[in-house]
Formats: C-alpha cells, structure tokens, sequence
C-alpha cells in the first residue's frame, strides 16, 4: 500500500484529506490539482457552466494558489439540444478567463441525466500553502460568502422562490473566491477550506479537526442569502442536507431550541460558497483592509478555542 512517505514530492494527497492535490516541482513551484462536477443547478445554461468552473476553481484559491487552466468534464443526454451544452461551455470558458485560466479541452460522454464540471490546474508556492490544518486557537473565523446556496436553488427547481433574490444567489455562485484567496495571501494567511456540499458545518468540522482544535460559531454573525430561511421554513430543502447532518450528528454541538430552519441552513449543501479562513488576530485588521481593497464581500462569524468539534452558539460569549 502507498503511504505520503513514498511520494515525497506530493505534498498534499495521500496524508490528510484537503481541498486539492499539491505536488512540488521545485523550491517555488508546486502544481494544485482538483476536479469537480455535478448536474444542473438551475436553469439558465450559461449561469450553470460559470457556477460550476468557479466552484471547481475555488479549491485552488482555498490552497492559495492561481489557476492556470482546466478540462471540461460533461455528460450530455442525446435528445438535448447541443445549443445549450454549448452555452454551459462558454459559461465556464468565460469563468476560467476571468480567474487568468484557459479552457484547453476535455471529454464529454452520453448519460442520461446531463453533467458538467472541470478539472482544474494551478500553481503556489510551497512556502505558502493554504491548508485545512492550520488554524490554531485564538484565531478569528472569517466567511466570504452567504449562506443558503442549496436552499434558493432548491426553491428554483419548485418554482417557490422570487426571480431576484434567484438571481442573487447565482450572481455570489458565479463569484470567484480569486480576490478573497489574494488578501488571505497577502497577510500570510495559513488555513483555509472553501464552503461546498458538505456545508459549513462539514467543512469547518474538516479543518477543526485537522488542526486539533474546536471551531465555535456564533449564529447571529452568520451571512445568510435573501429569503434562505423562510424558503427553509416552507420545506425547500436539498437532499444533501438530511446527509450532512447525520453524518455530522456526533461532531457538532447546536443550541437548544434551534429552529428546524437555522437547522437546515447550517447543513444546507453549498454550491461555490465562499473561503472560510482562520485568521490569526494579530492579521485581523490587516485581513479586512486586503479585503475592503480587493471589494471582497467578509463576514466574523467565530473563533478557534481549545477542544474538538463544532459549537454553534446563539450569541457570542
């Protein structure tokens, strides 16, 4: 069986799970390598293929690296009309030129329920990567990204939600983490992961414990998107959720009396969220100054303490 020890070059792959494979070229150089993809999440072609390439881009800006180029991945039904995998295409071909990255190909097969996704080729430096397993207690949790993804786009397969607050929640889809994972690099930030299907709850779980330590969330500081809760309330809830939250039943700690709402938007299965990061306070101000000067969109939401697990609190202690 191969462990890390016999591939001394891969940095990150083998050992602790992260967000993307890291393999050294050199002493400045090493290559990240991830791959994503899923079906449709709403309607409008376009908007899918540029959701789904920034979603796929995202875990090279969570490692803190920069994108180079990617592979389309697509599985398309026979009777679909081409017009659309076509459009799907350019969303993503313009969402990778956006991120500085080029489409240079793919593979696409015949299946019965249509896919799409790219495999993502990027570069850091070694010095600087950004892991799951970095944060250590005393640092403040930063989110970049509102919550409720799963739920609005739940709501726009049932035709329940409005076209706007829609439209919002795809245009923070379609946002790159580029400029969010550029200010976290440029104070030194060392821990990262960005917020996908497994949830907020899931993914802070990862990097609580890959770092040994507890994450604990204050749930009125949290972002939510227009209207998550109320379509929440009124059941628009993705599969995935029931998912994440049993498997996470044991990890995490939850309020008293926390509505099922608030229960559903904390396991609510993501789609290009946003970074969560783990800021050390001393880089807090500098943290929000690379933000506010690259216009990216940051919220507080908790702190790193000794332990292990999650613990969502009602209000900060």
């Amino acid at each position: 069986m191969f462990t890390a020890t016999d591939f001394p070059n891969l940095l990150v792959g083998l050992g602790a799970p992260d967000d993307a494979a890291v393999y050294q070229v050199d002493e400045t150089r090493a290559i990240i390598q991830t791959m994503d993809f899923f079906p449709p999440v709403v309607d409008d072609a376009y908007a899918f293929g540029a959701i789904a390439t920034a979603n796929a881009m995202s875990d090279v800006y969570a490692m803190g690296g920069d994108v180079l180029f990617g592979l389309n991945i697509a599985a398309w039904r026979e009777d679909l009309p081409l017009e659309l995998l076509s459009e799907i295409l350019r969303g993503g071909a313009e969402k990778m030129r956006e991120g500085g990255g080029v489409i240079a190909g793919g593979h696409t097969i015949t299946d019965q329920e249509p896919k799409f996704g790219v495999a993502v080729t990027g570069m850091v430096n070694p010095q600087s990567i950004m892991t799951k397993g970095g944060a250590r207690v005393g640092d403040i949790l930063i989110l970049t990204k509102p919550l409720g993804t799963g739920i609005l786009t739940t709501a726009g397969k049932n035709g329940s939600v409005s076209e706007s607050n829609l439209e919002n929640a795809m245009g923070w889809m379609m946002t790159l983490n580029k400029n969010a994972s550029l200010a976290a690099r440029a104070v030194g930030i060392r821990s990262a992961t960005d917020i996908t299907g497994y949830s907020l709850l899931g993914h802070a779980y990862e990097m609580a414990y890959a770092s040994d330590a507890q994450f604990r969330f204050v749930l009125n500081q949290l972002p939510v998107l227009d209207s998550a809760l109320e379509l929440a309330k009124q059941g628009s809830i993705p599969g995935g959720t029931a998912r994440n939250r049993d498997y996470l039943r044991d990890k995490v700690l939850l309020p008293e009396h926390l509505s099922d709402e608030w229960e559903a938007l904390l396991f609510d299965p993501q789609t290009s969220g946003g970074l969560l990061l783990a800021v050390p306070i001393e880089k807090y101000d500098a943290l929000r100054q690379e933000m506010e000067l690259r216009e990216v969109a940051h919220w507080r939401i908790g702190h790193v303490l000794h332990g292990s697990g999650i613990v969502v609190s009602q209000s900060e202690i």
